[in-house]
């Protein structure tokens, strides 16, 4: 699966693709399909954590922008990549993406992270629940129908390295632990993350077995 995603990544307007982790068994395998890796601490508390190690150790200036795409994301779309970049700039040096949330399913799985989103399209919050809660009488067959509409967090994050320095300087909070969500810390801390929709369609991760045989499916589509 990190092969693939590599191979997405690659087809993106990056100067760079580079996997971090900090398991030696990862490593081994993206050496082995001529990847570039680099190891990293065990002890960080998300993934954006590791982002700025990697980042230091690549000696990147504060102002290069970072582009953090995750490693359960075998059919994430380069042009997303190259979209959520073009989003940083001296306003902005946090972005992400969204897209609409088509089903009452969809919404309800918490393995599907939502976003609510201001005026502006900076975030509010971000939920493993529905957000916002919808009525007692919608179903699937009018949930469409309503005026109220949901997004579905796409997890790939644009960020200067400036904004991981502060964000590593600041200790995981209580709603991040509980919601096992790293982007809520920038916002407890006041950092603004702009939150774009995206143009097209991008293939939910994988979280469980059944995401597994999905990936499998789509792939034997190619």
């Amino acid at each position: 699966m990190i092969e693939r995603v590599y191979e997405r990544a690659s087809q993106s307007n990056a100067d760079r693709v580079v996997v971090a982790t900090d398991d030696e068994r990862i490593v081994a395998e993206v050496k082995k399909f001529g990847g570039e890796v680099i190891l990293t601490s065990l002890d960080h508390a998300s993934g954006s954590d590791r982002i700025y190690e990697a980042a230091k150790i690549m000696g990147l200036g504060e102002q290069e922008v970072v582009v953090n795409v995750q490693g359960d994301e075998p059919l994430v779309p380069p042009s997303l990549i190259n979209d959520v970049a073009k989003e940083i700039n001296h306003e902005t040096q946090v972005a992400t993406l969204c897209e609409r949330i088509d089903s009452l399913d969809m919404l309800l799985n918490r393995n599907i992270v939502k976003v609510v989103r201001d005026a502006f399209n900076n975030a509010l919050y971000f939920s493993r629940a529905p957000i916002p809660f919808p009525p007692e009488n919608v179903s699937n067959e009018n949930f469409v129908e309503q005026e109220q509409k949901y997004y579905r967090h796409i997890g790939i994050y644009a960020y200067t390295v400036r904004q991981l320095k502060k964000f590593v300087s600041q200790s995981p909070c209580s709603i991040e632990q509980v919601e096992k969500l790293e982007q809520l810390r920038m916002l407890n801390f006041g950092t603004k993350v702009r939150v774009e929709e995206s143009e097209i369609l991008s293939p939910a991760g994988v979280d469980t077995i059944e995401d597994v045989r999905r990936i499998i499916s789509e792939l034997g589509k190619d």
